[in-house]
């Protein structure tokens, strides 16, 4: 997790027209016929709590914070070296879950020792590492009871 390129600062400038965006060679193309998960929606109660959580204990970098109309919040954040982010959302009826419902969002790493030392050494309660069939699990949740499982296959390169 520590030899990833620093992340670009947050963003939260919408562009208003396609020009206006700049080209990011290190995103994923989009092909036809492709379904691309790039963003789940995490419930939570306090999102300033929520995003301190995950920003400063989790190392997730902060994309987006922005309030687009009165009394809409998105914070948009994505875990170190993920193509898939989190949202944490305020004021979207369409996207209103109980805060803690979120159960098991995995997050694969290479060395899930040095993973776990890292989160804990930033104030997380991550669960002892278990051997489940060869594939190794350690769990944590953020403030509102949502779970987290740091996953690792030995096999994947």
């Amino acid at each position: 997790m520590n030899d990833l390129p620093t992340p670009p600062p947050t963003t939260t400038d919408i562009p208003k027209d396609a020009s206006e965006i700049p080209d990011d060679p290190g995103a994923p193309l989009v092909q036809p016929g492709a379904f691309l998960l790039e963003l789940i929606p995490v419930p939570v109660s306090d999102i300033d709590r929520a995003k301190r959580f995950y920003s400063e204990q989790c190392g997730f970098h902060v994309d987006v914070d922005v309030s687009p109309a009165d009394g809409v919040r998105v914070v948009q954040l994505t875990p170190p070296g993920s193509y898939c982010s989190i949202s944490l959302l305020q004021g979207l009826p369409m996207a209103d879950m109980e805060p803690g419902s979120m159960r098991a969002l995995h997050l694969v790493v290479k060395d899930i020792e040095a993973a776990r030392q890292q989160l804990i050494g930033r104030g997380v309660e991550v669960g002892e590492t278990e051997d489940l069939g060869g594939v190794y699990y350690a769990w944590f949740e953020d403030p509102d009871g949502n779970t987290w499982a740091l996953q690792h296959m030995p096999w994947r390169r």
